[in-house]
């Protein structure tokens, strides 16, 4: 028999071995052109020019990107703005993607983003639009704020539509949002979201 504390301790061991192993593993982002396709596992040039392998889950979610207009942000819209401070405290709009109904909610806030140096994501629902004389102006207000972002009319504007994996292919334009990093150390994603009609997804 194998006395309880040093069972206690095992577990607790594995425990901390697991929270370690989290906390060295953030999801990882990545933008880039699918290479290969060997199964579940892609080989990816991403936009730094490095190749890296990511798994698909058996379940992955493929998302198609695809562009949509301006006068489709509405009041209510649950939007994602990636966008670059302003001395006023504005955000001016790098792209901004129309969540579908289905993902209200998604990652909801405020937040440093890589799109380009200092730029930030916000996740929130439009509260008001106003047309203004730089682009459409719009309030977005999440959990813990609200942001006034200026759209100029050459942002691009996207939203995602569901898509399957025949889309996942050689050439596909990609941006996976949350690779995650296993103890095999094969990076692995439940979702990838890929550009359709020639579009490199903007955010």
């Amino acid at each position: 028999m194998i006395p309880r504390a040093v069972v206690a301790s095992l577990a607790a061991a594995t425990i901390l071995t697991s929270l370690a192993w989290a906390q060295q593993a953030p999801p990882v982002r990545i933008r880039g052109t699918i290479e290969v396709v060997d199964g579940p596992v892609l080989t990816i040039k991403t936009r730094e020019g490095d190749d890296v392998k990511v798994r698909m889950t058996d379940n992955v979610a493929v998302f198609g990107v695809v562009k949509t207009s301006l006068s489709e942000i509405k009041q209510g819209s649950y939007i994602g703005v990636s966008g670059m401070p302003q001395p006023d405290g504005t955000q001016k709009a790098l792209a901004v993607h129309i969540f579908p109904e289905n993902q209200r909610g998604a990652a909801e806030g405020f937040r440093p983003w890589d799109l380009r140096p200092n730029s930030t994501m916000t996740n929130a629902t439009v509260a008001e639009t106003v047309k203004g004389t730089d682009g459409q102006n719009i309030v977005v207000k999440y959990k813990d704020g609200e942001k006034k972002v200026v759209v100029p009319p050459d942002t691009p504007i996207v939203t995602f539509v569901v898509g399957d994996k025949s889309e996942v292919k050689p050439g596909a334009k990609i941006i996976i949002f949350g690779a995650v990093k296993k103890e095999d150390g094969m990076l692995e994603a439940n979702r990838v979201n890929v550009g359709r009609d020639g579009i490199t997804p903007p955010m």
